[in-house]
């Protein structure tokens, strides 16, 4: 044991050496940090900067208007203008941001070919463009052409109230043309409908929450009382996104903060086809935003994460309506960095209502200041990006040098170490991965690594530990008859 620390402390001593934590090469910090073991906050270079905050009046389209909604497909750039009932298409065209055309009706036989107030929008690779048309109470299904095709309205079925509003919020289609649309007040999980607008059921129901006390008096009260008390209903949603795998992301903002550190409100969650939590938690924390909750401009409490986007590489962003910050994790749940505040510069938000990525450059739309801003990623971000791009790829002994690339500009950053040692675990190397484990209290990857490691060194001295094995049942057979005979040689000389 005191051999292992002093080892240890030398592994520690030369990666001070090797990775000095100072910040050298990359850009200046401005407010991106990220927590480490023991939850304090680390500083850290900046992963993203803004580079251009769009606004109607600068496209020459007038303001928008407490817009809700945004998709990006390819090049394209859809935003619904919710306040003023339209959609307004852009493009990304070389550095540039460009507008390409805006709507707020289209043709079909249907009797209202307007829109009103539509608060999201999904394109599929087709081209149709699928609406929550809010205000006129329907998902519209129209073709490249703006045609309508369809409309996906309120279910006629026994768990909805036939006397409720039909308020369609989100909607995702995934690739067998399958809806699933977040539906205010709707509280049994996302609304399921096939690729012909029927009606099939829901899907990710949050979990029922009652307080024990309502539950016993509930119990003992009459009919009466029970009608007038309120139902135990599950949480809502806030928002869906699919990511390359037709896998549902989704964030709820609904919980009993007691719920956030022991994992039990889950404000990220991963869905499958069935509609159960697969998402990964391997960090120092559960993926809930920020784990410190000071008061920050008037902000108070826990991160309340409103949107979310999966990029291709397995991270995945969030972004938080209390303090208008955006969280990035990695497939592991382990957090990348957080960065963003509320405010009037650029880079900072004042209410922020949707977010969405076009390949690794991050847009967010902003209600309040009606606008959206780009953000891309900076030459230390590209380190973390490409990291883990060629982890997720197999190509681990590449994932590491990326690795150390990101430690000569941040030698605090703790899933540097934690990325290095995945990918020499990965390449069989037991021994060095348990230390860069150990340096930064990875318990749960040096206990794997730890375990493979000692089955390889069982298997490489198998011989040995036979032999040992041997001497130890042998040895005491020989010295035992040698001490018989030398008795018998006794007593015959005596």
């Amino acid at each position: 044991m005191r051999r292992l620390k002093i080892s240890t402390i030398l592994i520690c001593f030369m990666v001070l050496l090797m990775f000095p934590p100072i910040t050298v090469k990359a850009e200046e910090t401005g407010y991106t940090y990220t927590y480490d073991y023991w939850g304090y906050v680390m500083e850290s270079p900046d992963a993203y900067k803004a580079t251009a905050f769009i606004t109607g009046s600068s496209l020459g389209i007038g303001d928008f208007n407490k817009p809700q909604g945004l998709y990006i497909r390819d090049n394209l750039i859809y935003i619904c203008d919710t306040g003023n009932s339209r959609i307004v298409i852009l493009e990304k065209v070389g550095n540039e941001i460009v507008f390409v055309d805006e709507f707020n009706e289209f043709t079909g036989d249907v009797e209202i070919t307007t829109l009103s107030e539509p608060s999201d929008i999904f394109v599929d690779e087709n081209g149709d463009i699928y609406i929550t048309d809010t205000k006129n109470q329907r998902v519209l299904h129209l073709n490249s052409d703006r045609e309508f095709i369809k409309a996906l309205t309120r279910p006629n079925d026994e768990t909805v109230d036939a006397a409720s509003d039909f308020l369609p919020q989100k909607i995702v289609v995934d690739f067998s043309g399958r809806s699933l649309v977040l539906v205010k007040n709707y509280n049994k999980g996302f609304l399921q409908y096939n690729s012909e607008g029927e009606f099939t059921g829901y899907i990710g129901a949050n979990e029922v929450k009652f307080s024990v006390v309502d539950y016993i008096w509930k119990r003992i009260s009459t009919k009466e009382q029970r009608a007038s008390m309120e139902q135990f209903v599950p949480t809502e949603y806030n928002n869906l996104a699919l990511d390359k795998d037709a896998f549902i992301y989704c964030t709820t903002s609904y919980f009993d903060v007691n719920e956030l550190r022991n994992d039990q409100a889950k404000p990220i969650r991963k869905l499958n086809s069935q509609g159960d939590d697969i998402l990964i938690k391997n960090g120092y924390y559960p993926p809930i935003g920020d784990i410190m909750w000071d008061n920050f401009a008037g902000a108070n409490g826990p991160s309340r994460l409103i949107d979310i986007t999966a990029m291709d590489n397995g991270s995945y962003y969030a972004i938080d309506s209390t303090r208008s910050r955006i969280f990035g994790y990695d497939p592991q749940g382990n957090l990348l960095y957080a960065f963003g505040s509320r405010g009037n510069k650029l880079g900072y938000f004042q209410n922020p209502s949707a977010l969405d990525h076009m390949g690794n450059d991050l847009y967010v739309l902003d209600s309040q200041s009606a606008g959206l801003t780009l953000l891309e990623l900076t030459q230390y971000g590209q380190l973390i990006h490409d990291a883990l791009a060629e982890y997720e790829q197999g190509n681990y002994d590449e994932s590491a040098k990326y690795w150390e690339q990101v430690l000569y500009q941040n030698g605090n950053y703790d899933l540097a170490y934690i990325g290095i040692g995945r990918s020499l675990l990965r390449q069989e190397r037991y021994k060095e991965a348990m230390e860069y484990f150990e340096i930064k209290y990875d318990d749960e990857n040096y206990s794997k690594a730890f375990q493979l490691y000692r089955k390889e060194w069982v298997e490489e001295n198998l011989g040995w530990i036979i032999l040992g094995a041997v001497a130890l049942f042998v040895i005491p057979k020989v010295i035992g008859t040698i001490r018989k005979i030398r008795k018998i040689g006794e007593v015959d000389e005596f």
